[in-house]
């Protein structure tokens, strides 16, 4: 836990961004009777009947310092997903000299993604560029993205969406719209406060 609050303790270094990852698998729903547009007076009505277009995956990253987001939605979540978004992540800070990334523990966010994905020379260059600091086990809320997430809930996935199509184009304008505004995370729970409280 320490380890998550020190890497939030430290001041801003384009050198050495601090970064929060994870990814949010979600349900393709598709309306199967289009809904009542709302108008003055009536909310809009919804039929509970919904057709089931399979899942997918929203992976993201947020520095919460600066506000900048990477998102991608993915058909699938697996060892070569993670690899592709974290080549995205070490392309989107050219300047970087070593990314630090606040992550949990599931069994694809760890190197082996990379060196299972590509050859080993690369592999490790790639492994190099990061700092990997891991949430303790029943504490993702130690994530800053947990708290995107939950913005990305409930203001873009708080409707039935059907394709993964306009899932990314949905997710990809939320995105866009918080990184034009700058929305940064404050983070306050300090190694101070944890020592107290524990």
């Amino acid at each position: 836990m320490e380890q998550v609050l020190d890497a939030y303790e430290r001041e801003y270094n384009e050198e050495y961004p601090v970064i929060s990852f994870d990814e949010r698998p979600c349900q393709l729903l598709e309306d199967v009777i289009a809904p009542t547009l709302p108008r003055p007076g009536v909310i809009q009505k919804e039929d509970y009947h919904y057709k089931r277009n399979g899942t997918c995956c929203v992976l993201m990253a947020i520095e919460p310092l600066t506000g900048n987001r990477i998102i991608e939605t993915r058909e699938t979540r697996t060892k070569k997903d993670y690899k592709e978004f974290f080549e995205k992540i070490s392309e989107s800070y050219p300047k970087a000299k070593k990314i630090t990334v606040i992550q949990d523990n599931l069994n694809t966010h760890n190197p082996s993604s990379f060196y299972e994905n590509m050859d080993s020379g690369a592999a490790f260059e790639l492994m190099n560029r990061f700092e990997m600091v891991y949430t303790p086990k029943k504490a993702s809320w130690l994530n800053v993205i947990e708290m995107e997430f939950a913005a990305l809930s409930k203001q873009c996935l708080d409707r039935r969406i059907g394709s993964i199509v306009k899932l990314r184009k949905e997710s990809s304008a939320w995105t866009k719209k918080r990184v034009k505004n700058k929305i940064k995370i404050r983070w306050q729970f300090t190694k101070d406060k944890a020592r107290d409280k524990f």
